[in-house]
C-alpha cells in the first residue's frame, strides 16, 4: 500500500510556524502563546511535550487551522494559511491532515468501513466504491480489516482508536497530528498505536506531529519540541 504518491523528500517542509502569537481575553488579555516558531520536514514523527496549560493543545488547534486567531504566519505544504476563508481551510483540513484525537469521535450508528470512509466521502476526490477499497486497504495496513463490519460502539478502545487512525489516513494526509492519541489507553494499547504511528513514518513517510504528556512515548520519537509557558524552551 502507498500512503502517498508524491515523491518522498526528506527535506520539504510540511509544516511551518513562524512568530505565532495567541492570547486569551477572558476576562482580560492574557498571551498564551509567545513566538512559537519551528518546521516539520516530511517524514518526521515529532511529538510536542509540556506540562499541562503550558499551551501545547492551544498551538496544535492553530497548527490545524481550526484556530484562526492568532498573529504570526502558518504554512502548510508551502502554503499559507492567513487570508484564506473557511471553506478553504476545511478543505486543506480534510484533504492534507489527519486528525486522532485523545477520544476517538467514531459514529457509533455506522460500521468501522463506513466511519474510516467518511473523510473520504466529504472530500469527494474519488468515486465510492474508491473510497470504499481504500478504507478497506488502510484497515488492512494496521491489521484490523476483520473489524471492517462491526459497529463502533462493538470495539474496543484499542481498537476505536487504530479504526481513529485508519480514517485518519484515508484522504492520504501530508501530516497527521494527534491530540494525547493514547491519553485514554492502557500501556499495551498505547504501545500498540505507537507502533503503528512509527510504522507509518518509517515504512511509508508519514509526518506526525503529536501533542502527549506521556513521556515514554515522546522520548521514542524522531524529536520532542518542549513548551513551558507558551514558549518553546527546547526543540
Amino acid at each position: 500500500m502507498t500512503i502517498r504518491n508524491q515523491p518522498l523528500i526528506m527535506t520539504q517542509t510540511v509544516l511551518q510556524s513562524r512568530g505565532i502569537n495567541k492570547y486569551f481575553k477572558d476576562p482580560v488579555r492574557v498571551q498564551v502563546l509567545k513566538n512559537i516558531g519551528f518546521s516539520v520536514n516530511q517524514g518526521e514523527f515529532v511529538s510536542v511535550t509540556g506540562k499541562s496549560g503550558c499551551g501545547k493543545s492551544t498551538l496544535l488547534y492553530i497548527l490545524s487551522t481550526m484556530d484562526t486567531d492568532y498573529e504570526g504566519d502558518l504554512l502548510i505544504d508551502g502554503d499559507l494559511m492567513r487570508g484564506k476563508s473557511e471553506g478553504q481551510l476545511a478543505r486543506i483540513r480534510n484533504e492534507k491532515i489527519g486528525f486522532v484525537f485523545q477520544f476517538h469521535y467514531l459514529l457509533n450508528e455506522f460500521t468501522v468501513l463506513k466511519n474510516v470512509m467518511l473523510p473520504g466521502l466529504k472530500l469527494q476526490k474519488y468515486p465510492e466504491a474508491e473510497v470504499e477499497h481504500r478504507a478497506m486497504e488502510r484497515l488492512k495496513t494496521l491489521g484490523i480489516a476483520e473489524l471492517a463490519a462491526k459497529k463502533a460502539n462493538q470495539l474496543s478502545g484499542g481498537e476505536k482508536q487504530r479504526v481513529a487512525i485508519a480514517r485518519a489516513l484515508i484522504n492520504d494526509p501530508i501530516i497527521i497530528m494527534g491530540d494525547e492519541p493514547t491519553g485514554n489507553l492502557d500501556k499495551k494499547n498505547s504501545d500498540i498505536v505507537f507502533d503503528i504511528f512509527k510504522q507509518l513514518c518509517e515504512e511509508f513517510k508519514q509526518t506526525l506531529l503529536i501533542v502527549t504528556h506521556d513521556q515514554s512515548f515522546a522520548g521514542n520519537t524522531n524529536r520532542i519540541i518542549e513548551m513551558e509557558d507558551g514558549q518553546i524552551i527546547h526543540e
